[in-house]
C-alpha cells in the first residue's frame, strides 16, 4: 500500500480498534487461478506474548481454505468518502483545489493457516457470535440452535487464520490540508446527511485534534 508518513497510523491500539469496529475483511490470496479476494468476518485474537492472529470460516466448498501455509492480505475498510473541492475556502481565493477521497483502512499481512476441527470451528464461532450480538438487548448464542443442526452446519465449514507478520493502517483524513480547508471538509461532510459521511467528518476532527 502507498502510504505517505503524513497518513501512516502506526499504534496498534487504534489498527486493533478498527478491526474490531469493522471486522468484514476483503481476504486476497494467490493460489492456482490467480489472485481471489474473499469477504468473511475476521476475530481479531491477540496471544498473552502479544502475538497476532485473525480468526474466521469459509465454505467447505470454497477453495481457499486448500492454501494452508500461503500468505495472504486481509483489507478492513473503515469511513470513507468524496471530498469536493468546492468546500474548500482556498478554492475561493486561488482555484488551486481539486477533489480527492479520504479513507481509512487497515492491512495485515501474514500466512494462513487452516484449521479442520470442529471444536476450533466451534469455539471460533461461539467467540465471533458473542461479540457480534454483545450489543443486542437479547443476544442471540449459537447454543441456541438444534446441536444436531449445529453439527451439520460447522461440518460445512474449514476454519481458517492469518497469522499477522505485518499490520499497518492508513488514515486519510485531510492531514494534508490547512485547518480552514479541514474545517470546510467537515462541514461540507456533514451537510451530506449521510451514516458515512458523517463517519469521516468525526475521524477528521479526532485526527485534527489528536484523539486518534
Amino acid at each position: 500500500m502507498y502510504l505517505p508518513s503524513h497518513f501512516a497510523e502506526t499504534r496498534p491500539e487504534v489498527l486493533h480498534a478498527l478491526v474490531r469496529a469493522q471486522p468484514l475483511a476483503v481476504l486476497v490470496t494467490h493460489g492456482a487461478a490467480g489472485l481471489e479476494a474473499n469477504h468473511l468476518p475476521l476475530l481479531l485474537d491477540i496471544g498473552s506474548t502479544g502475538e497476532t492472529a485473525l480468526l474466521g470460516h469459509v465454505a467447505r466448498a470454497n477453495p481457499v481454505w486448500r492454501l494452508d501455509g500461503a500468505e495472504a492480505l486481509a483489507i478492513f475498510q473503515g469511513p470513507q468518502a468524496y471530498v469536493s473541492p468546492s468546500w474548500y475556502p482556498s478554492k475561493r481565493e486561488n482555484g488551486k483545489v481539486v477533489p480527492t477521497w479520504n479513507y481509512v483502512t487497515v492491512h495485515a499481512h501474514g500466512r494462513l493457516r487452516v484449521h479442520d476441527d470442529p471444536a476450533w470451528i466451534r469455539r471460533l464461532l461461539d467467540r465471533l457470535t458473542t461479540q457480534m450480538e454483545a450489543p443486542r438487548a437479547q443476544p442471540w448464542a449459537v447454543s441456541d440452535a438444534p446441536a444436531d443442526y449445529l453439527e451439520k452446519m460447522v461440518a460445512m465449514v474449514v476454519g481458517v487464520e492469518l497469522r499477522v507478520e505485518r499490520l499497518e493502517g492508513k488514515w486519510k483524513v485531510s492531514q494534508n490540508q490547512p485547518a480552514a480547508n479541514r474545517a470546510g471538509v467537515v462541514a461540507g461532510l456533514e451537510a451530506e446527511g449521510e451514516a458515512e459521511a458523517a463517519a469521516m467528518a468525526r475521524e477528521i476532527v479526532r485526527r485534527a485534534q489528536g484523539k486518534t
